[in-house]
């Protein structure tokens, strides 16, 4: 049974002895029922394999969850993927020590959603060779979905809805990360700027493997939030912050965008301008966003929202998780 961390994930685990694997919550009703008979009995029915189970996708109890310790203005997760029981071929022992002969096997972890997401980044650069890493990012966490297969809220494992810091921009989706509309962009000398917010120049030279000038006008510290990030974490106490982001056509060459404000509790967002009109492709727009508290009774909690850019083709979500701070 699982412990109560783990509450109702049950994962295919290959046990010692032949078992079967139950929640934290049915194995106390086992216990409860153990402890109060007088001769306890059970049975196990084989009822077969469930299959298209509509409350995924789910977020297991092992899942990385945010806030980054080191970067808490970045907002990680970035994104959620397929990474529990995942049946996967395996290779044979090199140095045939064991009788093993097993050339399939079922685990979990990042070792299964790792090369699920890198497939997918290695698909878009396929079909977008021309693209940077950071486009590639933005279009998976831009495009990734928010609910499960019973079209609800994305629920963890106690089976309630997870939080923005646990499943970042949402569950991906391969085939709208092919064609996301907008994408976000990063140079390398914007990452550059933002290591030389948070480091030393000897610091950052170690990073990039040669001396950075951080207070010259090349390379300037830029907090997280001013990172042309697709997404946004911000820690807001009194007064307003406003922050920019530039997004790049990768959609039809003539197209309108208009914003869409998922409401951010207890935080006035605003987005200017609200609409995005392209001509060409790869032409850019900027819009700014501005954050301002108008609830001071949170103190010490995490709000989340996002901003969503709508076509008559794409939406382009980011998600926005706020820090609510004296």
């Amino acid at each position: 049974m699982n412990d109560k961390p783990d509450a109702y994930d049950t994962l295919a685990d290959p046990h010692v002895l032949p078992a079967a694997h139950v929640s934290y919550a049915d194995g106390e009703k086992i216990r409860a029922y153990i402890n109060s008979a007088s001769n306890p009995k059970a049975t196990i029915l084989f009822k077969g394999t469930v299959i298209g189970d509509k409350t995924a996708p789910m977020v297991a109890s092992y899942s990385s969850r945010g806030p980054s310790l080191t970067s808490p203005l970045i907002l990680k997760p970035d994104i959620i993927g397929p990474g529990s029981s995942i049946l996967a071929a395996w290779p044979k022992p090199v140095d045939n020590t064991t009788n093993i002969k097993a050339t399939f096997n079922m685990i979990s972890g990042t070792s299964m959603s790792c090369p699920h997401l890198s497939g997918i980044a290695a698909l878009i650069k396929r079909v977008h060779p021309d693209w940077s890493p950071a486009m590639i990012k933005s279009a998976i966490m831009t495009s990734a979905t928010q609910t499960n297969l019973n079209n609800s809220f994305i629920l963890d494992e106690r089976l309630l809805p997870a939080d923005i810091l646990a499943t970042g921009a949402g569950n991906v989706n391969p085939s709208r990360a092919l064609d996301p509309g907008l994408v976000y962009d990063i140079e390398t000398r914007d990452y550059i700027s933002y290591l030389c917010y948070m480091y030393t120049e000897n610091q950052v030279a170690i990073i990039v493997n040669r001396k950075i000038n951080c207070g010259g006008s090349e390379y300037k510290g830029v907090p997280g939030p001013h990172l042309n990030y697709p997404s946004f974490a911000v820690r807001l106490a009194y007064g307003s912050q406003t922050y920019p982001r530039t997004v790049t056509n990768v959609g039809d060459a003539k197209s309108s965008y208009h914003v869409q404000i998922e409401n951010v509790p207890g935080v006035s967002v605003t987005v200017e301008p609200k609409v995005l009109a392209f001509t060409k492709v790869n032409q850019k727009k900027t819009y700014t966003v501005s954050f301002s508290r108008q609830d001071f009774t949170a103190n010490g909690s995490y709000v989340q929202g996002s901003i969503a850019w709508i076509s008559a083709k794409h939406i382009v979500r980011i998600p926005i998780s706020v820090h609510l701070v004296l």
